[in-house]
């Protein structure tokens, strides 16, 4: 593509020289790591380092031609084009969406966002599109997928030069639809810019990434552009339930399908929830007719998931038949409420619940699943939101009968530092105690401190009787541990699987006869 091509979607000053606007380019990026003779290199400040930074490596390796923000000094470019605009970061979105052709445009796009759902609501909406005989894409939280093909995923939301490229290549191996999970950070960050969305849809809001967003409006804001850029005649799916329903409602020009459990909602249960771990049975009230409602997916809080993919369905004019066929057939999401099973009389799930509003949610769901005791773990990630911590603590309390706080992706903080910050919240209703099995005073629950995740796993396990159900909270599909800046492979399931089978073998009247 001509570089005069893409300065045209470029918001620059003055036109380029006319053999600038014919110099051929051929790949647009903004890692200079990627550069090769014709690429162009689009300088971005981000958080951890400064794309400006990198321009003579770019230019070094044989750039066709640079965009960097308006002030920035740029030495020795020789033949190399050097574009200066406002905003690099918008630059790219737009020169990427131009370079691939505007990929979105030439399928179906389905945005989701919201703090808690997304990444469920994506999976039944994928299962729907293929019960429907389409070939899908999925970009997410735990992976972006292509037809069967996975490919993993470093965002969950990618940057707009990978977006872009990852939608290009859905386009061209026949994918006629693509779910996508739509993050605060990647609409704040315009990395969705340049995308066309057939529908949108909102989960609910809960505190959540408020050390990047600064508050709960500045969060819910960046949330809102989702909808704020929908074409009029696009699809905005509103879960009335959530207080900012409202204000998405009144912010879009999209046409409203809403879901709820209020009589004013379009989509709304029209019957008792059957709910077991073996899944959610129920019937609903949708525009299109009762649907009767089977899932494999245990919780009741999976209901509002269903019903946002029954408005997602709906919104792109699928059948009664293909939405319940797909709900139907979409058996799992890994890391959500995922089943640790090894023939033992007591439940292991794992899940990535890692806010106060999602730990809540799955305790209840986990609560009334048994009559026994829930024993849960979790812990909270280091370099992210402090404020979460003692909430996060007070809310395990809350929903369990044992607590054990351990770690979870320390990154650069003290683990010790962390887990002191979570316990906080807990010494109105807990009592830390050193072994499991201690006694504590009435009125308080025990909740012990292991700092090594596999130890704590173990522990967990350990303490299982038959009919109590383990939660291991906070990573859920993730398989690594972040220490420092080093990744170490850590899978939940993995360490859970090998302590029930250690536990078997010491314990084999724990096992289904």
């Amino acid at each position: 593509m001509r570089l005069g091509e893409l300065a045209e979607v470029l918001s620059i000053g003055e036109a380029l020289p006319a053999a600038a606007q014919e110099r051929e380019i051929t790949s647009v990026v903004q890692d200079s790591r990627q550069v090769v003779p014709g690429s162009l290199f689009v300088a971005v400040r981000g958080f951890h380092s400064d794309g400006h930074r990198f321009v003579p490596q770019a230019l070094q390796l044989g750039a066709a031609a640079v965009i960097v923000e308006s002030s920035a000094a740029v030495e020795g470019a020789g033949s190399t084009i050097v574009i200066r605009v406002a905003d690099t970061r918008k630059a790219l979105a737009a020169a990427a969406a131009k370079f691939y052709g505007y990929p979105s445009r030439r399928l179906k796009l389905v945005g989701i966002t919201g703090t808690k759902g997304k990444t469920t609501t994506s999976y039944l909406v994928r299962s729907i599109i293929q019960a429907a005989g389409h070939r899908t894409g999925l970009i997410g939280t735990i992976d972006y997928r292509i037809g069967d093909r996975v490919i993993p995923a470093p965002n969950t939301t990618p940057e707009s030069v990978d977006l872009q490229a990852l939608l290009a290549e859905m386009v061209g191996e026949g994918a006629a639809y693509c779910v996508m999970e739509v993050s605060s950070h990647a609409l704040a960050l315009g990395r969705t810019d340049g995308c066309t969305f057939e529908a949108a849809a909102f989960t609910n809001l809960a505190p959540e990434h408020l050390d990047f967003h600064g508050s709960m409006d500045g969060y819910f804001s960046a949330k809102l552009l989702l909808f704020t850029g929908l074409a009029r005649g696009k699809a905005a799916v509103v879960n009335l339930d959530d207080p900012r329903g409202r204000e998405i409602i009144e912010g879009t020009a999209g046409r409203v399908i809403t879901y709820g459990s209020s009589d004013r909602a379009d989509i709304r249960p029209a019957s008792a929830i059957d709910q077991a771990i073996s899944g959610l049975r129920f019937r609903l009230a949708t525009p299109l007719g009762d649907m009767d409602i089977e899932s494999s997916l245990a919780g009741a809080y999976n209901v509002s998931n269903i019903l946002a993919a029954v408005g997602i369905g709906i919104a792109l004019g699928f059948s009664r038949d293909d939405i319940c066929q797909g709900i139907k057939a979409m058996t799992a999401v890994p890391g959500r409420m995922e089943q640790v099973d090894e023939g033992q009389l007591f439940g292991v799930v794992v899940d990535y619940a890692h806010t106060e509003g999602s730990l809540i949610a799955l305790l209840q769901a986990v609560r009334a699943m048994t009559t026994r005791r829930v024993i849960t773990l979790f812990g909270c990630g280091g370099d992210r939101d402090r404020s979460k911590r003692p909430r996060m603590g007070a809310a395990a309390l809350a929903g369990s009968d044992v607590v054990i706080v351990t770690s979870d992706n320390p990154r650069t903080e003290d683990e010790l530092a962390i887990i002191s910050e979570i316990e906080s919240g807990m010494s109105s209703r807990g009592q830390r105690v050193a072994l499991p099995g201690t006694a504590v005073p009435e009125g308080k629950r025990p909740y012990l401190v292991v700092p090594d995740r596999g130890d704590a796993v173990k522990t967990a396990i350990d303490l299982a009787e038959a009919g109590d159900i383990v939660v291991l909270a906070g990573k859920g599909h993730e398989d690594y541990q972040i220490v420092g800046a080093a990744k170490h492979h850590f899978d939940d399931r993995e360490e859970a699987r090998r302590a029930v089978r250690n536990r078997l073998s010491a314990r084999p009247d724990l096992r289904e006869p």
